[in-house]
């Protein structure tokens, strides 16, 4: 079991199930540390019950995370596959977003199963409905907005807040609808800066202290340069956060404790049962899973409905 590229909240989650469920069944687990540079340099421990005691609550992961461009390189590759072949390994989980999914395709192609587990803030893979970590980033995006709230009002300003997503909005939306901000900005769509300048200003008219631009990163304007254009065409001071990494950290939500917990159980069962190489995920209330390649290449879109709702409530 690995996990690869961003850190998020409730890997260490789904490790302790992963750990845990394939020990009760009988099976071997080893952690390799740092993904698949770890893999490459043969950072690999057999893991037990008590090596993943006390680490459900914590952010992060416990084997830690990196990226490597030499394993996509033929030398790289060839060295992780054999680092497999040392240690006898049957079957790989891979935690992570896409392109660690990737990576774990590319292994599956040569022989090994693997399952791979949807670890990212993001929200951006199509075959899930959330992936591990999402519900916390929103929660902690939250927070952030209460506080910059209390200071926008007390001067009477705006504050563009930029977050995580640069294909996919969800962090965005999602904390834009809870947060009661006045407008989001999403990579799925077009900025209006004529609709924002008037709505800004419409808010003022009727009395606002205050207003909040949720922007994820991936919009097609730097965020200081709307809020130097929102200052100019509407007369608000605006100013720009930038919650960046914060957006990663913390204390996994319950939520996120409890997907993690089931598609890790879900990912032993699958090793366990000869299933060949899987995609773990949700829909609705149900763990679900899915070829790996099939699941890699599905379409996301985003759910035009939140957005519709968002701007209404922001009225």
């Amino acid at each position: 079991m690995l996990t690869s590229g961003g850190d998020s909240p409730g890997m260490n989650a789904a490790i302790r199930a992963v750990v845990r469920v394939g020990i009760y069944s009988e099976m071997e687990v080893y952690g390799i540390e740092r993904g698949y540079e770890g893999l490459i340099a043969g950072d690999i421990k057999e893991m037990s019950i008590s090596s993943v005691s006390d680490i459900i609550q914590r952010g992060g992961t416990t084997l830690r995370t990196a990226r490597s461009a030499y394993f996509m390189e033929e030398d790289g590759f060839k060295r992780a596959m054999d680092m497999l072949e040392n240690f006898e390994i049957e079957g790989l989980v891979v935690i992570g977003g896409d392109g660690s999914l990737a990576g774990g395709l590319t292994i599956s192609k040569s022989g090994v199963p693997v399952i791979g587990l949807p670890g990212t803030i993001d929200n951006d893979l199509a075959y899930t409905d959330y992936t591990i970590g999402f519900d916390t980033s929103v929660n902690t995006v939250l927070s952030a907005i209460g506080n910059i709230r209390d200071t926008s009002s007390s001067h009477e300003r705006s504050t563009v807040i930029e977050v995580m997503g640069r294909r996919c909005g969800d962090i965005a939306l999602f904390a834009a609808l809870t947060g009661g901000a006045e407008i989001v900005l999403i990579p799925e769509e077009e900025p209006n800066i004529n609709s924002i300048c008037r709505r800004l200003i419409q808010g003022k008219n009727r009395g606002k202290q205050h207003s909040i631009i949720m922007k994820a990163e991936g919009v097609n304007i730097s965020s200081q340069e709307l809020a130097d254009i929102i200052t100019e065409r509407t007369g608000l001071e605006t100013k720009v956060v930038v919650l960046g990494y914060v957006q990663r950290g913390g204390t996994p939500s319950a939520r996120d404790r409890m997907l993690a917990s089931c598609m890790g159980h879900k990912a032993a069962e699958l090793l366990k049962n000869n299933s060949g190489s899987r995609a773990v995920g949700i829909r609705g209330t149900e763990i679900v899973h899915y070829d790996l390649e099939e699941a890699l290449n599905m379409k996301r879109s985003y759910d035009q409905s939140i957005m519709e709702l968002a701007d209404i409530l922001s009225m």
